[in-house]
Order: C-alpha cells, then sequence, then structure tokens
C-alpha cells in the first residue's frame, strides 16, 4: 500500500522488518493507549512522505506479545527504527512530527 503504515505481527516481523532492505520504522501500539492515538496519524503522515526510503509498520502489542517481548518494549507507543535487521533508534511516548522526522533522518 503506497504511503500507509503496514501492519506486522509475530509471523511475519522477521521477513517485513529485520529482512527489509531500508530502514523501517516499527510503531508498538495498542487499541486502548490514548498517546498512541495521537501518534497514529503523524505516523501515516510519515509513511507517505518517507516511501521508498522508510518502510513504516505498526505492531499491536496486545496481539504480538512476542515480538514486544523481544524488544523489551515498557511502554506505548514505543516506535523502533530498524536499520540492517538491528533496533539504531528508540522513540518512546507522543512528540511532535518534528521530533519523529528528526530523529529518522538522523539514522537515514
Amino acid at each position: 500500500m503506497a504511503g500507509k503504515a503496514m501492519e506486522v505481527n509475530d509471523r511475519n516481523f522477521k521477513t517485513e522488518v529485520l529482512e527489509s532492505t531500508i530502514p523501517v520504522l516499527v510503531d508498538f501500539w495498542a487499541a486502548w493507549c490514548g498517546p498512541c492515538r495521537m501518534v497514529a496519524p503523524i505516523v501515516e503522515e510519515l509513511a507517505g512522505e518517507y516511501e521508498g526510503k522508510l518502510k513504516v509498520t505498526k505492531l499491536n502489542v496486545d496481539e504480538n506479545h512476542n515480538t514486544a517481548q523481544t524488544y523489551g518494549i515498557m511502554s506505548i507507543p514505543t516506535l523502533l527504527i530498524f536499520k540492517d535487521g538491528k533496533p539504531a533508534q528508540r522513540l518512546v511516548g507522543a512528540m511532535p512530527k518534528a521530533e519523529f522526522k528528526r530523529q529518522i533522518d538522523a539514522v537515514l
């Protein structure tokens, strides 16, 4: 889907995130999380703006405990930027879009 965040899960995380040829932003979220809902539209905008340079994905922590546990996700929203199959940057909590972009640009 062009310019849209892709849903990932415990089953496809390795393929879609760890084996990606371009950096991947993973938004760890849950439906009940207020700050996650605040960040969601920003994540969608980033998916469009960084299309082709950054794969933008979302992982529901309530449905995918293994992956969330593997990466030590303690509070949400947490956004991890993976580069070459490894976490390169961790962003915790809601923040302005400009700050997300600054952190993403630092990794890219």
